[in-house]
């Protein structure tokens, strides 16, 4: 499969709030010389706690913050190169981006037309064939799973399933070749999530989309995911390149966070951190998730949705 972003040393840091001088310019670290790839067609999980920086990388993949160091191609085109505003509107409107908060992301006086509208004038601005609009946007709700009829809708007239589905009606009016999801499922219930992430599947296989992942949620990456990258202070501790070499984990961190979501107790001793073996059962058991992709009302999927709800110590 052919890359379609990539990404070489990225860096990046921020002043610090608290500085030791008056005029003081100490700064923080926050990525620290990230490569990935991400392929034609896949979906490249991000996992990481609170804090670990994989949300400034998300904005830095997407074009919203230029790093101190580093290159980020887009099919081959440096998207932090200077070009003209036709052509770099050309460029960015080839990803699109899906937040977790869907309540802010969208304007609370505008109707589901205005909204997903708002993402068809702006494709037909860079050059893409949007004449009619309406009609288009029938088209993208039904490829959500949304009735015409919620095109009068305000944001406060859906669940947050309905209005997170909006979000990615909006995301796809653009005609994307990635999708950036930041935490987009994390402020759904358990059975939303599932209902969220099997949308997520076949959009992608019906389009041909890459996904960028970006959660601290384990059991979704092993859900949607095919490659897994676990982040920690703002570097790349560990690469998994298919789900099923979770049982393979190395580093401490990584099985920290595999056992968290397996409900086992994880010792604060960094030395029984490192000795944590995580056994192919458990696997067996989180890899449940993959297999509700055959159907919501498989014993697969119920156990998913009950396993989803368990409470996870990562942040």
């Amino acid at each position: 499969m052919s890359v379609v972003l990539r990404a070489k040393d990225i860096r990046v840091s921020f002043r610090k709030e608290q500085q030791s001088s008056l005029f003081g310019q100490e700064r923080q670290q926050v990525l620290h010389d990230i490569s990935l790839d991400l392929r034609e067609g896949e979906c490249l999980g991000i996992i990481g706690e609170s804090g670990s920086g994989k949300s400034t990388l998300g904005r830095v993949l997407s074009g919203l913050l230029k790093p101190e160091g580093g290159r980020v191609y887009l099919e081959g085109s440096d998207i932090y190169e200077k070009r003209s505003a036709k052509s770099k509107a050309a460029l960015q409107h080839r990803m699109a981006l899906v937040f977790q908060d869907y309540t802010s992301s969208v304007n609370p006086r505008f109707r589901v037309e205005n909204i997903i509208g708002e993402s068809l004038r702006i494709y037909r601005k860079a050059g893409g064939d949007c004449s009619h609009v309406r009609q288009r946007t029938y088209e993208l709700l039904d490829q959500v799973g949304l009735p015409a009829s919620f095109i009068t809708r305000y944001p406060h007239e859906l669940s947050g399933g309905q209005l997170q589905r909006v979000c990615i009606a909006r995301a796809l009016a653009v005609c994307p070749r990635i999708i950036l999801l930041d935490e987009a499922i994390s402020s759904l219930d358990a059975s939303t999530q599932v209902q969220i992430m099997d949308l997520l599947s076949t959009v992608q296989k019906s389009l041909g989309l890459s996904y960028i992942f970006i959660t601290h949620d384990l059991t979704s990456i092993t859900y949607l995911c095919n490659r897994v990258l676990f982040f920690q202070h703002g570097r790349i501790v560990e690469q998994v390149d298919q789900i099923s070499q979770l049982s393979s984990l190395q580093t401490a961190y990584a099985k920290h966070l595999l056992h968290s979501i397996m409900g086992l107790g994880v010792s604060d001793s960094e030395q029984e951190q490192a000795d944590l073996l995580v056994s192919e059962s458990e696997i067996s058991s989180l890899a449940l998730v993959n297999d509700a992709r055959k159907g919501a009302d498989s014993p697969q999927a119920g156990a998913v949705m009950a396993f989803s709800s368990k409470p996870s110590v990562v942040g």
